[in-house]
């Protein structure tokens, strides 16, 4: 059986020879001002689904109040059992 031969892994380049990245080359008040931007568009959208969630919530309150009043529904969806009332 032939022997395998080991390769040999490169070494890694140095943090000092590896591309700059866009954080690097942006200045900080730009970099500030996107994250800045960033926080404003998350508060935006949570603010949105928080609104939705509570117009939901009060659709089915409202549901929920009209089916109350409603004979029909409420006799449809008691209990039978007039002997326990006596």
């Amino acid at each position: 059986m032939a022997k395998k031969k080991k390769t040999a892994s490169a070494p890694r380049p140095a943090a000092a020879d590896a591309p700059a990245t866009l954080k690097d080359l942006l200045s900080s008040d730009v970099l500030n001002k996107l994250k800045a931007q960033s926080d404003a568009l998350k508060a935006e959208e949570n603010d949105k689904k928080e609104a939705a969630r509570k117009a939901v919530e009060d659709q089915r309150k409202a549901e929920q109040k009209r089916l109350e009043n409603d004979f029909a529904h409420l006799l449809e969806n008691s209990s039978q059992d007039w002997h326990k009332f006596k």
